[in-house]
C-alpha cells in the first residue's frame, strides 16, 4: 500500500487579508542578487550588522519552530529594523532585507496577513535594490493568490511589470522573465488563458527559465494538455533549485516551496498520463518533503494528500478496480489536516486552501454516492464542494473528470494551495 496511507498526520490553516500595493513611480537601482544558502542571507548593499541580526533571528526562530521561538526571532528583527535610520541605499536595502525576513517568519508561523503587509512595506523603500523588490513582488503575488485575492494579485503583478518596462530594466533577462512569469501565473489563476500564454511564450529559451519561472510555465502547459513540455519544465524547476546558489525569495515562493511544488506537480502529471508507478514514487517524495519541512500537521501536507487521493482515484478508474477505503482515508485525513469546516457552514469566502478542500470533498462525495447507505451524506458533500469551488478556468466536474483528449486538467499548486 502506498507509503502515504501511513504518513497522514495533523495541522492548521490561517485566514488572510490584504489591501492593494502602494506602488510608486520610482528609479530602482539594480545590484547583485541576495544570496540564500541554508536559510542564511547576505546582500552586498546591506549593513553587515543587520545581516548578522537577520541570520540570527531566522536561525533561532526555525531552531524550534515554536510560537516562542518565532516571537523571539521577530523581536530581534523589530530591533534591527529600528536601527536603520538613514535614507540611503544601504539603509533601504537593510530595511528591505529585514522586512523580507519578517515576512518569512510571519508566513511560517501562520500569520500570512501580516506577512503581506511587510512585503508591501518593501515596495515603499524607493532606493532599495531591484533584486529585493522583485523577490518581494513575487512573494506578495503568491500570498495574495493563496488568500483568494485574485484581482488584487493581478493588479500588483501588472503594475510591477509596467514599472520594470518603464524603468528600462527589461534588458535584464532574469528580472523581466520573473516579472512576466509572476503576471502569467496571476493571469492564469484569473482564468485568462490567452493572456497567460502570451506572457510565458518563449520563456523556455531563456537561461533564467528555472525555479519559479519554469514551474509556473510548466503548470500552464500541464493544465492545457502539453504534457511532454510540462514535464521538461518541472524537471528544470527541480534541477534549477538544486543548482541555485544566488537567489532572492520569500514565503510561499521560496526555494523549498518551489522544489516541493514542482515535485508534486510532476507526480500529478504522471498520474494524469496513467504512469502510476512513477506517480506513486514522486508523490511519496513530495509528501515526505512536506512533512519534514513543514511538520506533519501543516495544511500543505493536507494539500498533497489530496493529490495522492486523486492519484488513487485515477488509478482505480483506469484499472477498473476499487480502492474506496484507501481513497476515503486519504480524503478524510487531508480535509482534517486542512481544517475543512463542517458541511453546514455558510458563506465560505477567501479561505486558504478552500479550492483544494472543494476538490477533496468533490472526490470524497463521489465515493459516498456509490454507496447506497451513504448517498445522503454524499449529496450534502457534493453540494458543499460545488458551492466552495471558485476556479475561473475549469468547473469542479471537469477537474474531477479526465476525459479524452486531455486538453484541460486541474493541477494543485502547493505553493499557493490553489487549483490551476
Amino acid at each position: 500500500m502506498f507509503h502515504a496511507t501511513t504518513k497522514c498526520s495533523r495541522a492548521a490553516a490561517a485566514a488572510l487579508r490584504g489591501r492593494t500595493l502602494p506602488f510608486r513611480r520610482i528609479r530602482v537601482p539594480y545590484s547583485t542578487p541576495l544570496r540564500s544558502i541554508h536559510g542564511e542571507i547576505s546582500v552586498p548593499n546591506t549593513n553587515h550588522v543587520a545581516i548578522q541580526m537577520v541570520n540570527y533571528a531566522l536561525s533561532h526562530a526555525r531552531s524550534q519552530k515554536s510560537d516562542e521561538s518565532y516571537a523571539q526571532g521577530m523581536l530581534v528583527l523589530e530591533q534591527c529594523l529600528g536601527n536603520q535610520t538613514k535614507d540611503d541605499q544601504v539603509s533601504h536595502d537593510s530595511k528591505a532585507t529585514v522586512l523580507l525576513a519578517m515576512s518569512d517568519l510571519l508566513y511560517e508561523s501562520g500569520n500570512s496577513s501580516e506577512a503581506i503587509e511587510r512585503l508591501k512595506q518593501v515596495m515603499t523603500l524607493t532606493l532599495s535594490s531591484l533584486a529585493i523588490r522583485v523577490a518581494a513582488v513575487e512573494a506578495l503575488v503568491g500570498l495574495l493568490i493563496q488568500s483568494g485575492q485574485d484581482d488584487v494579485s493581478l493588479n500588483v503583478a501588472e503594475e510591477f511589470l509596467e514599472l520594470v518596462k518603464e524603468g528600462g530594466q527589461e534588458n535584464l533577462q532574469d528580472v523581466a522573465a520573473t516579472a512576466k512569469a509572476v503576471k502569467g501565473l496571476a493571469e492564469f489563476v484569473n482564468g485568462n488563458v490567452e493572456s497567460a500564454e502570451s506572457l510565458f511564450r518563449g520563456v523556455e529559451d531563456h537561461e533564467s527559465c528555472k525555479g519559479n519561472i519554469a514551474l509556473s510555465y510548466g503548470e500552464y502547459l500541464h493544465a492545457t494538455g502539453n504534457f511532454e513540455m510540462a514535464k521538461e519544465m518541472y524537471q528544470k524547476a527541480i534541477q534549477g533549485v538544486k543548482e541555485t546558489k544566488e537567489s532572492m525569495c520569500s514565503c510561499n515562493m521560496n526555494l523549498k516551496a518551489v522544489s516541493l511544488a514542482a515535485t508534486f506537480a510532476l507526480g500529478q502529471l504522471q498520474s494524469h498520463i496513467e504512469n502510476f508507478g512513477d506517480a506513486e514514487e514522486t508523490l511519496t517524495s513530495a509528501l515526505t518533503s512536506a512533512e519534514e519541512h513543514y511538520g506533519h500537521n501543516h495544511p500543505k501536507v493536507g494539500v498533497i494528500l489530496t493529490g495522492v487521493a486523486l492519484m488513487y482515484r485515477n488509478k482505480a478508474k483506469q484499472e477498473g478496480s476499487s480502492s474506496i477505503l484507501i481513497q476515503e482515508g486519504l480524503f478524510r485525513r487531508a480535509l482534517e489536516i486542512m481544517k475543512a469546516p463542517s458541511l453546514d457552514s455558510q458563506g465560505i469566502t477567501n479561505m486558504e486552501a478552500q479550492e483544494v478542500m472543494a476538490l477533496a470533498r468533490g472526490g470524497y462525495a463521489e465515493l459516498l454516492l456509490i454507496q447506497e447507505n451513504r448517498k445522503s451524506e454524499g449529496e450534502k458533500m457534493k453540494a458543499w464542494a460545488e458551492s466552495a469551488w471558485r476556479n475561473r478556468r475549469i468547473s469542479l466536474s471537469q477537474a474531477l473528470t479526465l476525459s479524452e483528449p486531455l486538453t484541460e486538467v486541474a493541477i494543485i499548486d502547493s505553493r499557493t494551495t490553489r487549483v490551476l
